[in-house]
């Protein structure tokens, strides 16, 4: 027999995104039904890199990074859990001048914004990170940003919003979303069909299905970032490392394992992915070429993910242009994890005032959907639920 739920807002996608969004929405007292096919936090969000990094992002994040790096300072008190958050540092390295010149010019762009880049040269750095490989010619360090554990941090924001009220709902695969003029029907098999005023799509790799349904295709395609983790070794590095132009990224928790990663995994499927053969040489010999201390040390774990991305590398996030009520938040691929707090905030924002805090037009939905016309007014405000004290 199918069960059937009467709620406010609907949120497809249990990770860091529809887990904060739940969160936010629940502190605000709205009733929120979420649905995760797998588990809360399981899939990007919790096989990520790890990297809660602002330097490197594009400008039209800014906003929204500098909020979500308020957010995360007061990560404890949103999620119960440090999620081993630490704010080592981030340093991006040019292996060349022309490397140096464009981290040069990113720092002077991004000035305002709070992120205290400073340029370190050649000897600099030689100095202050003496145990990096030689190849490199400089780069700039962001004292702030840092590092955590996603497979503690994503799966929490599910679980903090289950602790307010939240129906949180794992193992729950939507077969199914549409509107039939009065509002949102999600239905999961002839299992349990939720019908809500507002929805959110936050279904990460698999969300384009859902906007396409509603007349909103866009090119989403999915990726597959290839992670190591080696055996805990000494510690020796205190920041969190990346390179200009990409190739490689890596961290040194405090048990003393170093988590790398670089590279692509492969996928016969698009719901799985596995770390491959042919990548895993090219991203250890990277990996002892850019910390030689590395060379010798035993890899205990190689794996990959499914993460959707947009070919402009910025994500989809706002109304619908087709639906009203419809929020859409994916393709965050490469700064989800950082960034995820934020985007929850700005869509529990969205359902309960019609319009955020953090300018977020940038990344509308139409810059893709060029059928989609002007959508209708929004639904009225949202009615509110009174949080009783535990």
């Amino acid at each position: 027999m199918m069960q059937r739920i009467d709620t406010e807002v609907a949120i497809i996608g249990g990770g860091i995104v529809g887990g904060s969004a739940a969160l936010f929405l629940r502190r605000q007292g709205v009733p929120v039904v979420l649905l995760e096919a797998a588990l809360c936090g399981a899939k990007a969000s919790g096989v990520n890199y790890g990297g809660v990094r602002r330097q490197g992002r594009g400008l039209e994040q800014m906003p929204l990074t500098r909020r979500a790096h308020e957010l995360w300072g007061q990560l404890p008190d949103l999620i119960g859990i440090d999620g081993e958050y630490v704010r080592s540092g981030h340093l991006k390295l040019a292996c060349s001048e022309a490397d140096l010149a464009l981290l040069e010019a990113y720092r002077d762009r991004t000035r305002g914004f709070g992120m205290n880049l400073e340029i370190l040269g050649r000897g600099e750095l030689a100095r202050r990170f003496g145990w990096l490989g030689r190849d490199v010619a400089g780069g700039s360090f962001c004292p702030e940003d840092g590092h955590a554990n996603p497979r503690l941090v994503s799966p929490a924001f599910a679980r903090a919003a289950a602790a307010l009220g939240a129906d949180v709902r794992e193992g729950v695969r939507v077969t199914s979303a549409e509107h039939d003029g009065a509002g949102f029907i999600v239905r999961a098999g002839d299992a349990l069909e939720v019908r809500s005023r507002f929805l959110l799509n936050c279904a990460g790799a698999w969300a384009g299905r859902f906007a396409e349904g509603f007349g909103e295709a866009v090119p989403e395609t999915s990726i597959h970032p290839l992670m190591m983790v080696t055996e805990p070794l000494p510690v020796f590095m205190d920041v969190s490392l990346g390179v200009q132009g990409g190739g490689i990224y890596a961290r040194q928790v405090a048990r003393g394992n170093c988590v790398i990663g670089g590279g692509r995994g492969v996928s016969t499927d698009p719901d799985y992915a596995r770390p491959g053969r042919a990548g895993l040489g090219a991203l250890m010999a990277n990996a002892a070429k850019l910390l030689p201390v590395l060379r010798g040390a035993q890899v205990i774990r190689f794996w990959t993910g499914v993460e959707g991305n947009m070919p402009d590398h910025n994500p989809v996030l706002g109304p619908s242009a087709t639906t009203p009520g419809l929020f859409h938040a994916f393709g965050l691929s490469g700064a989800g994890f950082q960034i995820g707090p934020a985007v929850g905030e700005v869509l529990s924002e969205l359902v309960v005032r019609g319009r955020s805090s953090i300018p977020v037009d940038a990344f509308r939905i139409e810059r893709y959907a060029a059928a989609a016309h002007g959508a209708a007014a929004r639904p009225e405000s949202v009615r509110e639920q009174t949080l009783e004290s535990p």
